[in-house]
């Protein structure tokens, strides 16, 4: 028997052999602080045209469940994954989700500690309905064997949760587990092969779905609702071209935590949802927004149990690596063994940004800032940000980024090994800026924020670990890139640049001109997905951690250059092809001297056609003011002045610069 189903028309993505959708466009993972009132959230996601699914986990308070929501049974109608429950309706409910929008959701003043409880922080994972990736539907049970469910994938379902409205345990199916083989989300249970409970058994198609006639997914005359995963296999059909995956639904063996274990998804993740297999577990949910990224045996992917209303917890799970992820030491998720499915959804986004407000911001921090507060709202979130304190008076360039987690940084002005940002600084816990999560107010005046978001052509970032022996390593800028900063995380080395010469490197912590060393690049100029790095220690010691940033030219946007000084007073012209002059504009003397520095100019400290003021990457000193080095012009800048950081005659500079 075939049951007729809610149908909403999809997005199908790469729809005529054209520029499929973007994956910021089906899947958000947004991160809020309650209010117990009126609460509008804006992510992106068109609900309330294409519809989906909204799920929602207070982060902190344990026993705050993980309510989802879909626009199928609509915004009166939630279910909790970590138990058994029937759908919550009524007027609290109600009053709880209050509106599915055209881009993002509204929240209410309903049972608020399920979702919008006053100061405490939540997340919200959005799931919007489209072919190749996600759908929702509802159906009505009839007890009969071999029931089959439509549904508008348009692929075969690579995961799906079905649950009763009534009291019943959650089902889930995956394309990885045997025939007839299910799981419970809402427990720990092992695998299990009751047959009254099969789900996908006779069809698992691009169009259908079977089940069978146990109680809890096939009750005669309950109600029923069904979430569709796909799986991608070279045909997502996503990006500008209508050619990339973006969702992996799989399986792997735990190594017990040895770290050989790399799974290749062919993406780098932001989201990874996790169950072992072959014994009583739970299920894992990480995501690059709470704390997912390449720690490398530390402890600080931020966890949540799926099957549990506890708070987030802080383990060591999993690695990212530019095409997928490794498995590191957390037991649970990686005995030696063991098999593990997961589902993992792709960071985003994949076309080139088309407006430098989307990607970077300069900002001067707020006088005093409340707890949970931002002290930067840069409008995006933020995944690398350099953070120069005290500039007025002398301070220090923290470097801080989302992918080794935001309690992590390195100086620019020494070679120090990592250290600890102060939790008296701000956080990268926020879609849009920089937030205060010190527990209380803090006064951050005094400082100036850089910060840049990832995207394809503009900017990447890459944590790897060294092997002393010259390789490549994957990155994700789609570019070649033209400026590179390396940084040993684990002892005192020389940050490394890389500025368009294979042969030759510049220290950002120093002065010094540009050196040539084969062990630094291995005389190989990176590619549009890899770097090279040679064997030296600052680039590439065995066992020990790197990070790594990336920049290029994006028309319009930024661009990486050189320029040949001519010593007078009239200098070069630098012609970016920006529209509206530089918003931000470092420069560094590359040739024929020994103790110039890395000068940042940006328009929020003074950028215009008179006095500028500038700071030193590689010094802790004070920004220098009433300086005119350099004039801003529409497409760029010219340097005005004889000083020998910016202009000696017939010495070459390098420089980037972001448009405003």
């Amino acid at each position: 028997m075939t049951i007729s189903n809610n149908k909403l028309l999809v997005g199908a993505a790469g729809a005529g052999g054209g520029a499929g959708l973007d994956v910021d466009e089906v899947f958000n993972i947004t991160l809020y602080n309650g209010n117990n009132t009126t609460n509008n959230i804006v992510n992106g996601i068109d609900f309330s045209g294409e519809g989906g699914m909204l799920w929602i986990k207070n982060r902190t308070d344990g026993g705050g469940p993980h309510t989802i929501y879909d626009t199928v049974r609509g915004n009166n109608s939630g279910l909790r994954t970590n138990t058994n429950g029937s759908a919550e309706t009524g007027t609290n409910n109600s009053q709880d989700l209050t509106a599915f929008n055209n881009n993002g959701f509204s929240l209410g003043t309903g049972w608020a500690e399920n979702v919008n409880y006053s100061n405490k922080p939540y997340c919200a994972w959005s799931f919007r309905k489209a072919e190749n990736f996600f759908d929702v539907q509802t159906y009505t049970g009839s007890g009969e064997n071999g029931q089959t469910i439509n549904h508008n994938l348009g692929v075969a379902p690579g995961m799906v949760w079905v649950k009763s409205l009534e009291s019943a345990s959650w089902y889930v199916y995956h394309r990885s587990l045997g025939s007839g083989e299910h799981l419970k989300l809402n427990n720990t249970s092992e695998v299990s092969t009751d047959s009254n409970y099969e789900i996908g058994k006779t069809t698992a198609s691009a169009t259908q779905f079977s089940i069978d006639t146990g109680s809890d997914i096939d009750y005669n005359g309950h109600t029923y609702v069904a979430y569709f995963f796909a799986h991608n296999n070279d045909d997502g059909g996503f990006g500008p071209n209508g050619d990339q995956d973006i969702i992996k639904c799989g399986k792997y063996t735990g190594d017990g935590g040895a770290g050989t274990t790399f799974i290749d998804l062919g993406f780098e993740p932001q989201f990874l949802f996790i169950r072992g297999i072959s014994s009583a577990d739970n299920w894992y949910l990480v995501d690059s927004m709470r704390g997912l990224g390449s720690h490398d045996n530390v402890s600080n992917d931020v966890n949540l149990y799926v099957n549990e209303p506890n708070a987030e917890s802080a383990i060591g799970l999993m690695d990212l690596t530019a095409t997928g992820f490794k498995t590191t030491l957390y037991g649970n998720a990686n005995v030696n063994g063991r098999e593990y499915i997961y589902m993992a959804i792709r960071r985003g986004p994949l076309a080139t940004p088309d407006d430098t407000t989307k990607v970077f911001d300069v900002e001067i921090g707020g006088s005093s800032v409340a707890d949970k507060a931002l002290a930067t709202t840069t409008g995006f979130p933020v995944d690398m940000f350099i953070h120069f304190d005290n500039y007025s008076s002398g301070g220090e360039a923290f470097v801080v980024d989302r992918m080794r987690g935001r309690s992590a940084q390195v100086r620019t002005q020494v070679t120090n090994a990592e250290g600890t940002y102060s939790t008296n600084n701000p956080s990268l816990d926020s879609n849009s800026g920089l937030i205060n999560r010190s527990g209380s107010s803090q006064n951050l005046s005094g400082g100036v924020y850089w910060s840049w978001k990832r995207a394809p052509g503009f900017f990447d970032v890459v944590a790897y670990k060294g092997t002393g022996s010259a390789r490549t390593i994957a990155h994700n800028l789609g570019v070649a890139p033209e400026m590179m900063w390396v940084k040993n995380r684990d002892n005192a080395d020389d940050w490394a640049v890389y500025y368009g010469d294979n042969t030759d490197y510049l220290n950002l912590n120093d002065g010094g001109s540009t050196a040539d060393s084969a062990s630094r690049w291995n005389d190989t100029s990176p590619t549009s997905s890899v770097f090279t790095v040679g064997t030296d220690h600052s680039v590439n010691a065995s066992g020990e951690r790197y990070i790594s940033y990336h920049f290029a030219t994006l028309e319009g946007i930024s661009k990486v250059g050189s320029y040949t000084g001519n010593g007078n007073s009239s200098g070069p012209t630098v012609d970016c092809g920006f529209s509206g002059g530089p918003k931000f504009v470092l420069i560094k003397r590359a040739t024929g001297g020994s103790n110039d520095n890395w000068i940042v100019f940006d328009t929020e400290r003074g950028l215009s056609a008179g006095n500028d003021y500038y700071l030193a990457l590689d010094i802790g000193d004070a920004q220098f003011s009433n300086v005119d080095w350099i004039d801003p012009s529409n497409a760029g800048f010219q340097v005005v002045q004889t000083n020998s950081g910016v202009n000696a005659d017939g010495d070459t500079y390098i420089f980037y610069a972001i448009a405003a």
